[in-house]
């Protein structure tokens, strides 16, 4: 997006082959000509352009109103494209790409020469994905070049699980939506820096540490000084909406009752998410039953808190999660959701 241009944003179905190939053709029209398009991926929806081209990669942080110190995640889809963009490929990068490669694992090696600074924030790494989506799969080799690609939302905004949610949040600044159906993890990729020794944890996600441990042996954890200019989603406040948003535990209705009425908001601009001491609801506006299996919970997360946004929520009480490690993930993106 050229700065001010205006687009009248395209859908695109994906969901019958010839619709497939229509969106798959006329995306990489635009890829190729420097644009930057909205396309599916099973994280959350992308916001792509050719990883390879500064100035379309310039684009993807004008679209966004991103920082520039904030790096993109280039996205490919074969082993040889993997290592074309890294100048070195360890043995460690080769076992966790046969553990999880295709799939929400980002990897952080040392760029290639042919990243540009753009993509990487002037640091000296690069975070590469071989995602899983068959859309953005397809979209990659027939460009045959990879694609620097964040979540296609405002930056620190509620990540676009489903391609409405683009529409909503980027309609008139990108030419073209990719609708490849709900994302299927909901929550953004999980970060590994192997540049690190031990291989360092930048960002939980779906893959979590057991997961990993079971290929690295070690792990170190939390980002360290560095890391800003490594890995995306390590600022404090991220994936937030519109609305404030709580962490509570309570044990009953009347405690959450009282707790909402201290915190000055009307009772039908508070929306409810609980999974476990599940409250009747007749006193807010709206009451989400999340789901208490982990990946089920981080499917319909993003989703939900687009809801209470688009209902006019004022606050979102989010019922804390169990203690556990394979919970990590959500409970980062909450956090860092509720930050003031």
């Amino acid at each position: 997006m050229r700065k001010g241009q205006r687009y009248a944003s395209t859908m695109m179905r994906t969901d019958a082959p010839e619709l497939f190939r229509a969106a798959l053709k006329r995306a990489a029209q635009l890829l190729q000509a420097g644009e930057v398009v909205a396309v599916p991926t099973e994280t959350v929806y992308g916001l792509a352009a050719n990883a390879l081209d500064a100035q379309a990669v310039s684009r993807i942080f004008n679209v966004k109103n991103r920082p520039a110190h904030n790096p993109l995640i280039v996205h490919v889809a074969s082993l040889s494209m993997a290592k074309s963009c890294v100048a070195q490929w360890p043995p460690l990068a080769a076992k966790l790409a046969r553990a999880f490669w295709p799939g929400p694992l980002t990897l952080v090696l040392p760029r290639a020469r042919s990243i540009p600074d753009e993509v990487t924030a002037g640091g000296p790494t690069v975070g590469i994905r071989w995602p899983r989506h068959s859309f953005i799969q397809a979209l990659i080799r027939y460009c045959g070049f990879p694609l620097a690609a964040p979540s296609a939302n405002p930056s620190n905004q509620i990540s676009p699980t489903r391609a409405e949610h683009v529409l909503r949040a980027l309609g008139g600044k990108v030419p073209l939506i990719v609708d490849g159906g709900p994302a299927q993890v909901g929550i953004e990729s999980t970060v590994l820096d192997i540049t690190a020794s031990p291989p360092r944890l930048l960002r939980p996600g779906i893959i979590h540490e057991e997961a990993l441990l079971a290929v690295t042996g070690r792990l170190a954890r939390g980002p360290s000084r560095a890391a800003l200019t490594r890995s995306p989603g390590l600022l404090r406040k991220h994936y937030a909406p519109r609305a404030r948003l709580v962490i509570w535990r309570w044990q009953d209705e009347g405690e959450l009752r009282t707790r909402s009425i201290e915190s000055g908001i009307r009772p039908h601009k508070i929306h409810v998410l609980a999974h476990t001491r599940i409250p009747s609801g007749k006193d807010f506006a709206r009451l989400s039953v999340m789901p208490r299996d982990v990946q089920a919970f981080a499917r319909a997360l993003y989703s939900e808190l687009h809801r209470c946004d688009d209902a006019g929520a004022e606050l979102i009480i989010v019922e804390a999660l169990p203690y556990k490690s394979e919970w990590q993930a959500i409970a980062d993106r909450l956090k860092r959701a509720a930050a003031p």
